[in-house]
């Protein structure tokens, strides 16, 4: 368009308003020919919008929602700077910045890499975390003087990365911080964003942003941690060492038939399962010979060998073990097995004390019983 139609068309036009059709705007700069603005045009400033005036670099007038007819009335700050103290009625030349103050939410954070954390169960460990924020503009003067300057249109995606950024760094202090175990991190993403929120918020401010909201929504794990984490579920679910061997290679069995053509998996799945399953179909061959022989082929087989009794130790409000009687002489030998500790095993209807128990009775025989009070 030519110079003179787009005066032309700048002197026909007296209504000053912004019609936002994206969802990322934060400001946009009204176009005028030569910045031009018509004494008594009409300024039309809508719900979530403010409406700044910029005169030769400085900040004149702010306006909240509402109609406003541009006149030295309604202008107090930018009438004094051009001198219209008696109804000068002329075009003025200003910029004119609709400032979107409305909330942008699902803005996206993230760690720029894993916090070093140090864990009571698994030493040090390195987590990760992301999750979602939500902003909106608290002063237009500071954000535009400080952040968005002269720019036509500026969006959100000219500031997420510094704002991720500076939301990532701190939730690597946090994080440590909150003292928690790292499998129970996950319980407290609300408290890891309120801290957060309060940590970041005056940085914020600073860029005249209010930090309205963070989520946590997730924490990053380890491969090996997780590893860990199902094993022990696994092994408190089934109970005993020989439950949790069988599990160990049932599994080993399911992950060699789920890989796809592999010889060596399917040979190691096969073999497992033939020696899974000959040990069970041997017991149970024995036991149907012995029924069908009468009694009379049972001299000639040794009876099975015993199974090599197990407790669990219960150690600082924890359950330890399986140990077997080998180690748990170990244990009474240093005296990390007292008499008083309860322990634990099948077939047992509750924890009892070690000295109660007639197969760890003998354990102190050579352990000295503890000195009387001094009196």
């Amino acid at each position: 368009m030519v110079d003179w139609v787009k005066k032309l068309t700048g002197e026909l036009i007296d209504i000053i308003q912004w019609l936002d059709d994206s969802n990322n705007t934060l400001v946009y700069r009204f176009e005028r020919f030569n910045n031009e603005i018509k004494y008594g045009a009409k300024l039309t400033v809508r719900e979530g919008q403010m409406a700044v005036f910029i005169n030769e670099g400085q900040l004149a007038d702010v306006y909240k929602p509402g109609m406003y007819t541009l006149t030295t009335q309604n202008m107090p700050i930018l009438a004094t700077l051009k001198g219209w103290k008696y109804g000068f009625e002329s075009p003025f030349k200003a910029e004119v910045y609709f400032v979107s103050t409305r909330k942008f939410t699902d803005m996206k954070w993230g760690t720029p890499g894993p916090a070093t954390m140090r864990d009571k169960e698994f030493g040090i460990v390195r987590a990760t975390a992301f999750g979602i924020y939500t902003i909106r503009i608290k002063d237009p003067g500071i954000f535009i003087r400080d952040i968005s300057g002269t720019e036509g249109r500026f969006t959100t995606d000219a500031i997420q990365e510094n704002l991720r950024g500076k939301i990532g760094l701190r939730i690597k202090e946090v994080m440590p911080e909150l003292g928690l175990s790292i499998i129970d991190l996950e319980a407290k993403v609300t408290v890891m964003g309120n801290m957060l929120k309060e940590r970041i918020g005056p940085e914020f401010e600073a860029m005249g942003l209010e930090l309205c909201e963070v989520q946590v929504q997730d924490v990053g794990l380890p491969e090996e941690v997780e590893k860990a984490i199902d094993k022990r579920g696994a092994m408190a679910a089934v109970g005993n060492l020989q439950a949790y061997t069988q599990y160990e290679t049932a599994s080993a069995i399911h992950d060699a038939a789920t890989t796809p053509n592999s010889a060596a998996g399917a040979g190691m799945g096969l073999g497992a399962g033939f020696a899974m399953g000959g040990n069970m179909f041997g017991q149970m061959g024995a036991a149907q010979v012995a029924a069908n022989a009468g009694g009379a082929s049972t001299a000639a087989m040794p009876p099975p060998l015993p199974a090599a009794v197990v407790f669990h130790v219960a150690v600082n409000g924890q359950q330890a073990g399986p140990f077997d009687m080998g180690s748990l002489q170990g244990q009474a030998g240093s005296g990390a097995l007292k008499r008083d500790s309860l322990v634990w095993k099948a077939g047992m209807a509750q924890w009892v004390k070690a000295g109660d128990v007639p197969e760890l009775a003998a354990l102190f025989a050579s352990v000295p019983p503890p000195l009387p009070p001094a009196g």
